[in-house]
């Protein structure tokens, strides 16, 4: 009888004790899969964040004007043409008159390239301002810039640089032809596009009329056009770093 009676009670045990582990192995294996979850989860965070963080960590957007001493030093010699170009007193045609600073301006632009042509040409007329006579015929201070010339001094600043931004066109290299086209689009033509409307303005006359009395500017300026085109393309043959700033302008 008692073999009879203990039998049941040991295979309720085996059941119960067959019954636990299972429940323990299926726990265990529930724990594994979300520890490997995790790790899988934990790993590709690693590596969307090893991807993303170079990304994140570059600049969004970069200068593209780099200014060091030795541009410094250009800009200012560049400034320093200017002012001697504006030694010999200029020709009186109306009330403006001719002078060689516009020979100044493309070159600035030519050899230098936009935005540092065009600073050389800011820091000229920052000193003509200041009161130094380095216009042509010993003219200076700030009475200039309120003159029948002032849209032509302030027309040299966009000048050079749009002579800079053709001659130096993505960096390529310079020609004869692009050269040409830059220094008569942005040393004649930029010029005379913001000069003529401020001397109509200031004397007063109509701007057909103001037009037309400046075309006696544009042989001379033609002539200039094509000096600034030979010294430019003489210098890049022979003094090629003279042009360092085209690969960063």
């Amino acid at each position: 009888m008692s073999d009879h009676t203990t039998t049941p009670a040991k295979q309720t045990g085996a059941t119960s004790a067959s019954g636990a582990a299972a429940t323990s192995a299926g726990t265990g294996a529930a724990g594994t899969a979300a520890a490997a979850g995790n790790a899988t989860s934990a790993a590709s965070a690693g590596s969307a964040s090893s991807t993303t963080s170079p990304a994140s960590a570059r600049p969004t957007g970069q200068s593209r004007l780099r200014i060091d001493a030795t541009d410094i030093a250009r800009i200012a010699v560049f400034a320093a043409i200017m002012a001697v170009l504006g030694l010999p007193a200029g020709i009186a045609v109306g009330s403006v008159p001719i002078t060689a600073q516009t020979l100044g301006v493309m070159l600035a632009g030519a050899i230098l390239g936009a935005w540092r042509g065009a600073l050389s040409m800011v820091v000229f007329l920052v000193l003509v301002a200041i009161g130094l006579p380095l216009l042509a015929g010993g003219h200076g201070g700030i009475g200039v810039f309120v003159g029948p010339s002032a849209g032509y001094l302030f027309g040299w600043i966009i000048g050079a640089f749009v002579v800079g931004a053709i001659v130096h066109a993505a960096g390529r290299k310079l020609t004869w032809l692009r050269t040409s086209i830059g220094v008569v689009i942005g040393g004649i033509v930029v010029v005379y596009a913001v000069g003529i409307p401020v001397q109509a303005a200031v004397t007063r006359l109509p701007l057909g009329q103001t037009a037309v009395q400046s075309l006696i500017f544009i042989p001379g300026d033609l002539i200039k056009a094509v000096i600034a085109v030979a010294i430019t393309m003489t210098l890049v043959r022979a003094y090629p770093r003279a042009f360092r700033s085209r690969s960063r302008a």
